[in-house]
């Protein structure tokens, strides 16, 4: 009973000095020019944190930067690669098993219609698929992190009116139309 005290309280104070050591450190940008001081938190383990989460459970990331509208978007990709790589390697392995009887001397099989180059033609075939489906699938994985990793990055950027790029109409003086432009507006 003793030995289970003390390992409690090794692990609550090891837990807590865990705690303290991984304090959020925030970042507070003050603009020069304003009358009303606005402070601005910037968290900076918001995209480690979005890709971990991602990386656990796909989506996670997206609900995590509040992005719902991609969660669709993430499930069907996944799910459909998915799909396809159980589909194909399920005609994979029943093309295969075929041919595997046909070189046993059965040609009792659902393929009978089929000679021997054909069932390996087919096989090769759902195999390369199968494998396609595999790439596509890590690769909407991989996606799925680098997208929440970059969109919380974005969210973090400074976007106000004090900082801005749009289209601009002027009139052109010396031929008196209107001309289209380009405003690029910084104010510091």
């Amino acid at each position: 009973m003793r030995k289970f005290f003390y390992i409690a309280v090794v692990v609550f104070l090891l837990g807590n000095c865990i705690g303290f050591a991984q304090d959020k450190k925030e970042l507070v940008l003050i603009p020069k020019d304003s009358v009303a001081i606005k402070k601005t938190t910037i968290n900076p383990l918001a995209p480690a944190k979005a890709a971990f989460y991602s990386a656990v459970f796909p989506g996670m990331g997206q609900a995590y930067n509040k992005k719902y509208w991609k969660l669709p978007l993430v499930y069907g990709a996944l799910g459909t690669t998915i799909y396809f790589y159980i589909s194909n390697n399920k005609k994979y392995h029943q093309y295969r098993d075929a041919y595997k009887r046909r070189l046993e001397g059965y040609y009792d099989d659902n393929y009978s219609y089929l000679d021997d180059s054909r069932l390996i033609y087919a096989q090769k075939f759902y195999q390369n698929n199968r494998d396609l489906s595999a790439l596509l699938t890590a690769l909407f994985y991989v996606l799925n992190i680098v997208d929440a990793n970059v969109d919380a990055h974005l969210m973090q950027f400074n976007v106000n009116d004090n900082l801005t790029i749009k289209p601009d109409f002027y009139n052109n003086d010396f031929t008196k139309k209107q001309e289209l432009g380009i405003c690029l507006r910084l104010k510091l």
